[in-house]
Formats: structure tokens, sequence, C-alpha cells
């Protein structure tokens, strides 16, 4: 069950379950997720494409693997597919296993605004939330307004938590 569209409601949001027809879409989102990173590479634009084609698959393969129980959408607006919003629920707490949008729809506002959806969800199920967010990825920003804090340093990830009860040592 996705989670209520409270605030992403006023972007004309909308999700639905991401099938295997939708492969190419997540691909080519997740190689827009990466191409600044990889701008300063100075690969060949195939070897960049084909690099992260690779990228892609292994990361699909690690969330099938590690997540198989969890929902995996896809954000519409208009009927067109902007986005995917993948979360696995844990007893203490709602995991983002990935949220990531098309360009033309970063810097809106979208992404806070599922993120809000998401927390207040959590909330309501007496669950914090929880993700892994690359040291260099601008959207920690984001995070650190809405409450999420580091609680642990992974190498290139920190596992960052919002409201997810600690068990006591």
């Amino acid at each position: 069950m996705p989670p209520p569209l409270r605030a992403a409601a006023s972007h004309a949001l909308d999700y639905r379950p991401c099938g295997a027809e939708d492969f190419d879409f997540i691909e080519a989102l997740y190689i827009s997720t990466r191409d600044a990173e990889l701008a300063l590479s100075g690969w060949p634009e195939a070897e960049k494409n084909a690099f992260l084609t690779q990228q892609h698959r292994a990361q699909h393969h690690h969330y099938q693997a590690h997540y198989p129980n969890a929902e995996r959408l896809i954000i519409e607006r208009d009927g067109a597919p902007i986005g995917r919003l993948y979360t696995d629920a844990w007893p203490l707490e709602l995991r983002i296993v990935d949220i990531s949008l098309v360009p033309a729809a970063r810097g809106q506002g979208i992404g806070e605004a599922i993120l809000r959806d998401v927390i207040a969800w959590a909330g309501d199920q007496a669950r914090g939330v929880s993700i892994h967010v690359e040291k260099f990825n601008p959207a920690r920003r984001l995070y650190r307004r809405l409450g999420f804090v580091v609680v642990e340093d992974k190498g290139v990830y920190e596992l960052m938590e919002r409201g997810t009860p600690r068990a006591a040592p």
C-alpha cells in the first residue's frame, strides 16, 4: 500500500506498482542520477552508458535480493512516470530503499513532499524512517532539514534515520 498522497497531492502525483515493463524507465532514471558524477570522468559517452547500465543492473539485483518484500512504486504526474519510490516495512521502521526523480522533476519540492508523506505515513504506524544516502548526494541537506540524523557511517553511504526507535544496548 503506497503512502497516502497528502503533501504530494499538491503536485498532482500518483503512484502505481512498478512492473517488468518499467525496467527501461528505471534504468534511464538511474543513469540520470549518476550523470553529473561521471561527467568528470572523461570517458566517452558509450563507455559511461555501458558502465551505468551495468551499475543499474547490479543495484536492481541487490534490491531484489536484499529487499524482496519492498513495495516498488512508480511516481507519475499527469499519467507519465517521473520517478520511483521503493520502501520496505520493518517492525520499527519504514526503510526508504530508493527515491529518485527524473531531472525535469527535481528542485520543485516534489521529493520533499513525498518524503513528508512517507514520514507521516510511518508515524501513523508508530514507525521511524531510515535511508542510506551517499555522502556526496545533495539531497542530504533535505533529509537533515526534515529531521533525519546520521546514525552510522558506512563508507560511501550514511545510514540516516528519523524517529526510528533504537533498541536498548
